[in-house]
């Protein structure tokens, strides 16, 4: 069902990201995919990885740079005349601000974890859309942070909050154009941005002692479900939030709230 769909991805940093296993799975499944790289660090990451995919279409974008989005979708426009989906599975938020206690957010801080965590997506999907003429899909990365209180989430819960919302509403405004709007909310993965998020290891401890599926949720797990998203066979469905973290959303307490 992805044989042959042209599908722009964001957020490749390294062989442990969840776009990473996306940009896999697509491929095997035989689309045509496009990586984006933020800055010259991560394209030293990303280049090796697209060859070993043998993906020739990797292109700058920094989401917080619209004319860099502008360039990456002229680009794509003369490459390939038409898209079919994009994997949003871009976050961030300074490490100050994930440190200390929520109310001592900066302002700029919050800024800058809305920009590039939420509005990023509503940028992205703008662009897009032009080059969605026969309809297309939008999938993007959310966490439970954004609905419950994680410990050491702190303001990327609150973009990740703004983020489900952009979904939702970008999902009413494409819907006549056929375009689908969607998140994925995995359980924490051990990820290039998750190693900023204070005590991860202690999360994902109590993550898989806690979950009804007893274990850690996988990128491929995750990456399983975008490609459903990605495919025909989710024609249907448009502004949910569904959850891959092996049933953890259903607990209504956690050990480290009930000590």
């Amino acid at each position: 069902m992805l044989e042959g769909k042209k599908v722009l991805i964001l957020g490749v940093a390294n062989q442990k990201s969840i776009a990473w296993a996306v940009a896999k799975s697509l491929k095997n499944r035989g689309a045509q995919i496009a990586l984006t790289y933020a800055n010259e660090a991560i394209e030293k990451r990303l280049r090796p990885l697209a060859e070993e995919i043998e993906c020739e279409d990797v292109f700058r974008c920094d989401v917080t740079s619209d004319s860099d989005i502008d360039n990456l979708f002229s680009s794509l426009s003369y490459k390939w005349g038409s898209l079919d989906g994009i994997v949003h599975s871009i976050a961030y938020a300074e490490a100050e601000d994930l440190k200390g206690r929520f109310v001592e957010t900066s302002r700029e801080g919050f800024k800058t974890a809305l920009d590039i965590s939420a509005y990023s997506l509503v940028a992205l999907a703008r662009r897009g859309r032009d080059l969605m003429k026969e309809g297309g899909s939008i999938v993007t990365m959310t966490y439970l942070g954004s609905v419950r209180v994680v410990p050491s989430y702190k303001v990327m819960g609150v973009a990740k909050a703004a983020l489900e919302a952009s979904v939702r509403y970008l999902a009413d405004d494409l819907g006549t154009e056929n375009i689908r709007v969607n998140a994925v909310s995995p359980g924490p993965i051990k990820t290039l941005a998750a190693s900023g998020i204070p005590k991860f290891r202690e999360m994902l401890k109590e993550f898989a002692e806690m979950a009804p599926l007893k274990r850690n949720v996988s990128q491929d797990d995750v990456a399983k479900v975008v490609c459903f998203y990605l495919s025909d066979e989710s024609s249907g469905i448009t502004g949910e939030v569904t959850y891959v973290d092996c049933g953890f959303n259903l607990l209504g307490i956690s050990k480290s709230s009930s000590e």
